[in-house]
């Protein structure tokens, strides 16, 4: 559930506000580019967010969440390395912040799609 509120807040912000964040990291873009990619990631965020919220009830190590880990896991484990390598680059809190947060959720997808949950019994 924490995965998919902070997936929706960063999915509206940057599909309704593309233009202030970009002005909040950097003054001089030129490219028409650059808001729009910032939409559609935010798109891609809010979907990952009602994705994650409407299988809250089910078991995401099971036969049918297992897709639902595997693509959170890609999603977090890949975001984990491109912000690492952003952070080392320029090292900034925000870009910090954001490894250590997607890290964070690359480990914990990882257990839940290497795991087998077990039913409880009733």
């Amino acid at each position: 559930m924490a995965s998919a509120f902070t997936l929706g807040i960063l999915g509206i912000t940057l599909t309704f506000f593309p233009q202030e964040v970009l002005h909040s990291f950097t003054q001089n873009y030129d490219s028409q580019f650059a808001p729009i990619t910032l939409q559609l990631m935010g798109a891609l965020y809010f979907g990952f967010a009602m994705i994650n919220w409407t299988a809250k009830g089910t078991l995401i190590g099971g036969i049918y969440g297992r897709p639902i880990a595997l693509g959170n896991l890609a999603h977090y484990a890949i975001g984990a390395l491109g912000l690492l390598k952003a952070y080392t680059s320029d090292i900034n809190t925000v870009f910090l912040v954001m490894t250590i947060y997607y890290s964070l959720f690359a480990m914990l997808f990882g257990y839940l799609f290497t795991t087998h949950p077990a039913k409880k019994e009733s």
